[in-house]
């Protein structure tokens, strides 16, 4: 919803200030130039991306209705503004989440080769302690900095987490490329190896099936609408990392509104250190405080979404 305000008025180029307040959303509620991608950033109404999303926004408007994957029980509130915003029907037909039927794994639903045999990805988990491991990923389209990476990494073995990390080469390297050891600290991959701490999967992986086990207890993700389903139906809160597209106010939502999240950092261009990975994951996946209120809560949503797929006591067709 704000990207359609954004590029119809471009209020962040009306003011000075790095935040900015978007129209029809409430007078105190503001947004920061990071939280957008850059293209928006340096949108005027002339460039590329304004040509063609533009039109598109005005096409969507003589639509009869719009449909959205979300529950309105988790977006009261984005849902309002858009129909105040777009004065059509709106209706919620989510979550629409992959199936978990036998037979259905992340390959096919991905059609993606996995980096791990799910067997083995389960033996993992099935060691390890409910909520005690830390899933990162971000994405099928994006990746992070090699710095980024390189301090992500660090953050994680200071922090003493188990976690299953989806690797791929950092940003401005070929996503699907072979993996290089020198984008990680020094002997990191081993050491995690052969402790047990830590599961280093290259290209792709099982998601839902590590987001659904019990082991798993938080997820540092991009923001990506399907990933943040993903999650919350399983009661699993995030570790926002918002890289591009609207990620940056996914993220927004899950920190301010649904209280799920902590936002890490944002985009591929900015700076981060060991500390601040270690201080984060020590926040969410802490048993008590913050974090044991994030688990309640992100529990709470699962059981919103839950009820969503459920006519008269029973799955809904077509909904998994």
């Amino acid at each position: 919803m704000a990207y359609i305000s954004i590029w119809g008025n471009l209020p962040h180029r009306k003011t000075d200030s790095d935040e900015f307040w978007v129209p029809g959303f409430p007078k105190n509620y503001r947004f920061h130039k990071s939280q957008m991608h850059r293209y928006a950033r340096e949108a005027d109404g002339t460039d590329s991306w304004s040509k063609f999303f533009i039109p598109q926004i005005a096409l969507s408007m003589k639509s009869d209705g719009w449909i959205c994957n979300t529950v309105e029980e988790i977006e009261a509130f984005g849902l309002q503004l858009l129909k105040n915003y777009i004065q059509l029907p709106v209706w919620c037909v989510g979550p629409l989440l992959p199936s978990t039927e036998k037979g259905s794994n992340s390959k096919h639903r991905a059609g993606k080769e996995s980096g791990i045999a799910l067997e083995e990805c389960i033996k993992w988990l099935d060691l390890k302690e409910e909520n005690s491991v830390l899933y990162i990923s971000f994405g099928s389209q994006n990746t992070i900095s090699a710095s980024q990476m390189m301090a992500l990494a660090e953050g994680l073995e200071e922090s003493e987490k188990l976690f299953i990390w989806i690797i791929r080469p950092p940003f401005g390297f070929d996503i699907n490329s072979e993996f290089k050891a020198e984008w990680l600290p020094e002997g990191f991959e081993e050491r995690m190896k052969h402790s047990e701490r830590g599961l280093l999967v290259h290209k792709w992986g099982p998601q839902l099936e590590i987001l659904s086990h019990k082991s798993t207890g938080a997820f540092l993700s991009h923001c990506g609408w399907n990933s943040v389903l993903e999650s919350l139906s399983h009661g699993v809160p995030i570790i926002g990392w918002p890289l591009a597209a609207e990620q940056g106010y996914n993220a927004k939502m899950l920190v301010e509104e649904m209280g799920v999240s902590v936002e890490l950092t944002r985009t591929v261009e900015s700076v981060i250190y060991k500390e601040d990975v270690k201080r984060v994951i020590e926040i969410v996946m802490d048993e008590e405080g913050k974090g044991k209120e994030m688990k309640e809560k992100a529990n709470e949503i699962a059981e919103h979404m839950r009820e969503a797929t459920l006519e008269k006591g029973e799955k809904k067709k077509g909904l998994h």
